[in-house]
């Protein structure tokens, strides 16, 4: 069984909805959880660890009310982790000086208390375009902000010496550029629709993961409608993502 811890937030919901699924559908068992609190940036994950806070909302496989609190430690410690994963809030992921000290020590932590976990780097999405929030972080577009997101958690990943890069940004952007009117990748500002847009970040998780082949995953339990002509854009898509940093996976 593969095992994935995500220290996250709303984003990581987002991207890890469907991971269980997708890889139920492939036959390949899957333990996806992750410690929610929403927006929380990557100070607020290093107070709480460092207070031990028993703060977060325990979502296993894409289920988000188990009604469990667990702190970070408690997390680590409950399982044999496969994956660790790190990201930063969506309002300072274009700037890379709020990520630090935290996501070094951070970091620290989770080698200290899962060492056989690999860390990785979830690289989130920039906000759905003519947002008012992309004005706020004085940049013009999705592609603008993810540019800066993207470089930002480049260097995060070095800084850390993490094993890999979930690209579901590159993905989410890489779709914004060539979807159709009908296609929805948001559901508002800032997070991704309940259908194709979480396919794509679950496929790109999934495919990231386990170095298996998408295109031929018959997963289709969605929350709202996903055309099989969306299905199969999603696949081609995440696939792009995926090889563009395979070289990035240790």
């Amino acid at each position: 069984m593969i095992k994935i811890l995500s220290i996250g937030n709303s984003y990581a919901t987002d991207a890890t909805r469907y991971v269980y699924g997708i890889a139920r559908a492939d036959g390949v068992a899957m333990k996806v959880v992750n410690l929610f609190i929403g927006g929380c940036s990557l100070a607020r994950h290093y107070r709480n660890m460092l207070g031990d806070a028993a703060a977060y909302d325990f979502e296993i496989n894409g289920i988000t009310a188990t009604g469990v609190k667990l702190s970070i430690k408690d997390a680590l410690l409950s399982d044999d982790w496969d994956f660790v994963t790190h990201q930063q809030a969506s309002p300072l992921s274009t700037n890379y000086e709020t990520y630090q000290p935290y996501l070094d020590s951070i970091a620290a932590y989770v080698r200290k208390h899962a060492p056989k976990a690999k860390l990785l780097i979830h690289q989130t999405w920039g906000y759905r375009e003519g947002s008012p929030r992309l004005e706020k972080l004085k940049v013009a577009t999705h592609a603008e902000m993810f540019e800066g997101a993207k470089k930002a958690y480049f260097l995060a990943a070095e800084r850390i010496c993490a094993d890999g890069i979930l690209p579901s940004g590159e993905a989410i952007c890489l779709a914004m550029r060539e979807k159709t009117e009908h296609m929805l990748l948001h559901r508002d500002e800032i997070h991704l629709s309940l259908g194709l847009g979480r396919y794509i970040a679950g496929l790109v998780w999934y495919g990231t993961l386990t170095k298996r082949p998408i295109a031929e995953n018959t997963f289709r339990d969605f929350d709202e409608g996903v055309s099989e002509e969306s299905v199969a854009f999603a696949k081609r898509i995440a696939e792009q993502a995926i090889i563009e940093y395979s070289t990035f996976q240790k």
